[in-house]
């Protein structure tokens, strides 16, 4: 009998070994729009800030709308823990490596207040912005009410992997369609990464599915339980599966590429893959208004059997305004993402964000190196 393997595997990409290939028309930058819509609401620009405690606050929801994007607040997090989040933040910065794990775990396990979810919902409020908060499944149907009731506009829920068929020992799960029609609010559900999951979560009638598992910096997902897919590919199926299922129903699901990003060019990247927006973590934790001061950690951080998240230490790139639209004063495109985007829509013929789905794309693992010798040695 011939020798036959146990599995077949799939090879997938992430964004260092894919690059977009140019159109056959160009166009100015300042033509293209990079508007994009969810669940009815409109934004500028395709770009949203993560629910991570060290890149969103309140004050950063608030600048993020300023800037004609979205930030999402954690709902979960030390703002809904402490009257006075921002001593604790100051004492999570200035831990000791070896011991901010441990001490992560500590501040986390204080109880989440419901007085407080609401009232940071009205701090967002207060300033006119949209307000987005996340939640993780099994805290969504209690909580996720009382943040609506405040104001909030938009609840994402949001956990390492989810599916619409999670099995748990509870008599009645969470079950979407329930949760959006008790809300009435646009629901955005994450993180998945196939085809078929995504097509299964937008028959429930969400407006935004998130994908990744595992790539974002401060998160360990993968090297601690070995599951993630690259985003490149993780994009690509998820996208299909809403093509689909746009075609079939009509209804357009909003499809956020979410972890991974370094670079202007990994947000281009994983629109050309078929991603409506990018959710970035690290990239905004690295603004100057930007809670964690240049520290940044996962939310699997509190777990207190097995933490997928570590503290970082990212840095001060720029301002929010630098990172987002310029005036950049690094090379590496690690600021100015709009105007990347512009660049490469320009680049590629694109008017829209849904005209820069249609660019073609090759596999391309040497693409950062190709000519790069004196870039690379300094």
């Amino acid at each position: 009998m011939g020798r036959r393997l146990f599995k077949e595997l799939e090879r997938s990409y992430g964004f260092d070994e894919v690059a977009i290939v140019p159109g056959q028309v160009t166009i100015n930058p300042e033509l293209t729009s990079t508007k994009m819509t969810i669940g009815g609401l409109d934004f500028d620009i395709p770009i949203l800030a993560s629910a991570m405690d060290g890149a969103v606050s309140p004050r950063f929801a608030t600048l993020m709308h300023e800037m004609g994007g979205l930030g999402v607040l954690n709902a979960e997090g030390l703002y809904t823990r402490y009257e006075d989040p921002y001593s604790t933040l100051e004492e999570i910065i200035s831990m000791p490596k070896e011991e901010a794990t441990r001490f992560l775990q500590k501040v986390y396990s204080q109880p989440i207040q419901d007085h407080l979810i609401g009232q940071r919902v009205e701090e967002i409020k207060s300033a006119g912005s949209i307000c987005a908060v996340s939640f993780t499944p099994q805290n969504t149907k209690r909580m996720s009410p009382v943040a609506v009731e405040a104001g909030a506009d938009i609840v994402v829920v949001q956990s390492t992997v989810t599916t619409a068929r999670h099995m748990s020992t509870s008599y009645r799960g969470l079950i979407f369609s329930e949760l959006i029609e008790t809300l009435n609010v646009p629901v955005m559900v994450g993180n998945c990464v196939t085809y078929e999951v995504a097509q299964e979560l937008m028959e429930t009638g969400i407006d935004g599915i998130l994908v990744g598992v595992g790539p974002g910096a401060a998160c360990t997902t993968r090297e601690v339980v070995g599951v993630g897919v690259p985003q490149v590919t993780a994009t690509l199926e998820c996208a299909a599966a809403r093509e689909d299922y746009f075609r079939r129903t009509g209804r357009y699901v909003t499809v956020i590429t979410d972890g991974g990003f370094r670079t202007g060019g990994d947000v281009c990247k994983a629109i050309v893959s078929g991603a409506d927006a990018v959710m970035l973590g690290t990239p905004f934790a690295q603004a100057e208004e930007a809670p964690g001061r240049g520290f940044n950690w996962g939310m699997a951080n509190a777990h207190p059997e097995l933490p997928r998240g570590t503290r970082i230490n990212v840095g001060t790139k720029g301002t929010l305004k630098q990172i987002l639209y310029g005036p950049t004063t690094a090379t590496d495109g690690t600021q100015n993402f709009v105007g990347a985007l512009r660049v490469a829509m320009g680049m590629c013929g694109a008017y829209t964000i849904r005209d820069l789905h249609k660019a073609r794309m090759v596999i391309a693992p040497s693409i950062k190196t190709e000519g790069k010798y004196f870039q690379m040695a300094q």
